[in-house]
């Protein structure tokens, strides 16, 4: 994968789907941010969040990295906790 600092073969399947498409998503800024994101907190997520994970990698790059600058409010129907804890995230 693109960058990862994770070993595929210690994830589960459905964690190296949630990799990849994080490391692939379109546009290089939000590959390195959901990337190292991913990176950072894929193996230690709950069953639930994972799949709030999921739905996360589905909205438009251009919404997210809007977001994450803070450049517009996120929507009502996308805020949860761990769209949050993304906004949250800063790369070291």
């Amino acid at each position: 994968m693109s960058g990862t600092t994770l070993n595929a073969g210690d994830l589960t399947a459905r964690q190296r789907q949630i990799l990849f498409r994080a490391w692939h998503r379109g546009m290089r800024e939000m590959d390195l941010l959901m990337g190292a994101f991913a990176d950072a907190v894929l193996t230690t997520m709950p069953e639930e969040e994972l799949a709030e994970f999921e739905k996360i990698l589905m909205y438009p790059d251009a919404d997210l990295f809007k977001w994450f600058k803070g450049d517009e409010i996120i929507p009502e129907e996308y805020d949860s906790p761990v769209l949050r804890r993304f906004l949250a995230f800063r790369l070291t």
